[in-house]
């Protein structure tokens, strides 16, 4: 694949598309189909669907969701940097908050779009992400750019905020079992007792932004319900 390679008949860009929604899913695949220097090789449900079609065709680019079962598109984008790291890697998806956008560039994913996106934002997005480059769309660059420009949130005093007796003080560490900070400052805010749309409001996060977060928190500290998540959080200083 070389940098800028125009969208052509005779040199169509390889696309897998992976979306949980099936009527997306498909919508995709007849949009995208469609236009001429696009051959879509392959579709998938999930995660792990996605990284066989990967590795069966080889595509240039790869149009994938965030949220969806068995792999997520956090854990697909990882996998695929380390199992296929010439596959552009283009999100497309609902949520344009900055702990998903964040996240998914920080995971190894070239482009960020919403599914504002019309067809041939996508198309050139793919093309550009084939070629090395990154696109995002105006509500992603709206969502960066407030990013950048909020100051880090103050530390609270109290007692989590001092280290144990005994132990020295020193850098924050990184958090357990694969944790991202994001989903520790939100379980610090679930140790606290705010609710989900309290947390929500807090980190300016949609509700289902928020449960989406839990319920990776849950997977990820084998926690069954919030009491448990609660728990683990004061045993990890959390909160």
């Amino acid at each position: 694949m070389t940098a800028d390679r125009p969208l052509t008949p005779d040199q169509p860009l390889r696309v897998v598309i992976a979306d949980d929604q099936a009527s997306v899913r498909e919508g995709l695949v007849l949009l995208l189909g469609g236009l001429p220097g696009i051959d879509v090789v392959g579709a998938a449900a999930d995660g792990e669907q996605a990284l066989a079609l990967v590795a069966e065709h080889q595509p240039d680019a790869i149009l994938l969701d965030l949220h969806m079962p068995v792999l997520d598109g956090i854990g697909a984008t990882r996998r695929l940097v380390a199992e296929h790291p010439g596959v552009a890697i283009v999100v497309l998806t609902t949520y344009a908050d900055d702990g998903s956008v964040i996240e998914a560039l920080q995971a190894g994913a070239r482009s960020y779009l919403t599914k504002d996106a019309d067809r041939t934002d996508i198309a050139r997005a793919l093309q550009a992400a084939a070629g090395g480059l990154t696109v995002f769309d105006p509500r992603v660059r709206a969502t960066l750019l407030a990013a950048a420009a909020s100051p880090p949130p103050a530390a609270e005093p109290g007692p989590a905020a001092a280290p144990p007796p005994g132990r020295p003080s020193g850098p924050t560490p990184e958090p357990p079992d694969g944790l991202t900070q994001r989903e520790v400052e939100i379980l610090g805010l679930l140790a606290q007792g705010l609710t989900n749309p309290e947390i929500a409001e807090r980190l300016f996060l949609s509700n289902h932004t928020v449960k989406t977060h839990i319920n990776r928190i849950f997977a990820k500290t084998g926690s069954r319900d919030r009491v448990a998540a609660v728990g683990y959080a004061q045993r990890h200083r959390i909160g």
